[in-house]
């Protein structure tokens, strides 16, 4: 077997459909299966993708036991030489799958790779970022990108040229990884929920010595939105997640002092953003600012419990 696609559901049942469905009409020349996890879905999912599609793996999990996990689930029956995590909100454009397999197969010393993510209007959107979470980051935030422009050019998270190019780390949402690698790392670090668990699977690939790289070539229709409104359940889940991230890869010195930059990114852009008279967005950074804030706390709470 060549890839095994993971697709992780969790009330996405017609996505899935429609996800499988070019999975099965653009891939070429090469053996695949498909394995969907479900998360606990309170939709048709269970019912309808297996019944549409008799021949694929369907594991129903009786809890939503998040994004990490539930990919570690699927590659357990997985059989294929490279693996292929897949969003249930995807379409394929072309033959991705087999151009990303081609690329591993030739290249020993890569060890992810991943394609060009578009929207429903086939507009270039995030695919990748050319480093990985770091104070570099918070830094490049706060001059609005400005170092990584000067850097990189447009190729920031979107490869523009024609040519494969080495990056920080590929975005979960369509992310091909070599098998014996997946299996040298254990996978998903189940600590993460949601959020950062496929920056900390780039990073700990890139700690053994394989590269990451986007190939641009293999073209996705991602259809996830960007959006001013904030969920307060998953923006608490993200900056958890990234706690998790630094203090796991970094120092807690290290940590502290990109708190420190995030939230001088979050007070410098709400001040401009006033002083611009863009209210909408001015409501987006002081929710950014207010969930630092309660997660800060909900922290000391948690460490007060704990010292009882």
């Amino acid at each position: 077997m060549d890839v095994s696609i993971i697709i992780i559901n969790y009330n996405t049942c017609e996505m899935v459909i429609q996800c499988i469905k070019s999975i099965y009409e653009k891939t070429k020349d090469i053996s695949f299966e498909v394995i969907v996890v479900d998360n606990n879905s309170s939709d048709n999912s269970c019912k309808e993708i297996p019944r549409i599609f008799p021949n694929i793996q369907f594991i129903a999990n009786k809890d939503n036991i998040g994004f990490g996990r539930a990919n570690n689930r699927g590659a357990e029956l997985a059989a294929g030489k490279y693996l292929f995590l897949l969003n249930s909100d995807t379409v394929l454009l072309n033959n991705a799958i087999g151009i990303l397999a081609s690329y591993l197969e030739s290249n020993a010393g890569t060890g992810i790779c991943g394609g060009n993510l578009f929207d429903i209007n086939l507009k270039p959107i995030h695919s990748f970022r050319r480093t990985l979470p770091s104070i570099f980051w918070e830094i490049n935030a706060i001059f609005y990108e400005s170092f990584e422009k000067l850097k990189y050019g447009s190729n920031i998270e979107f490869n523009y040229t024609n040519e494969n190019m080495e990056v920080g780390y590929i975005t979960g949402a369509d992310l091909m990884i070599r098998r014996d690698v997946w299996d040298k790392i254990s996978g998903f670090d189940s600590g993460f929920f949601m959020y950062y668990e496929d920056a900390d699977l780039n990073f700990r690939v890139k700690k053994i010595k394989y590269k990451i790289y986007s190939i641009p070539q293999a073209k996705i229709i991602h259809l996830s939105g960007k959006s001013f409104s904030i969920q307060e359940t998953q923006e608490l889940m993200s900056l958890e997640s990234r706690r998790r991230y630094f203090l796991k890869n970094h120092s807690s010195i290290y940590y502290k002092f990109v708190c420190l930059l995030s939230n001088i990114n979050i007070l410098t852009k709400m001040l401009a953003v006033k002083m611009q008279r863009k209210n909408d967005i001015v409501q987006f950074w002081q929710e950014k600012r207010r969930f630092w804030k309660l997660h800060k706390r909900k922290l000391h709470e948690q460490k007060s419990k704990s010292n009882y």
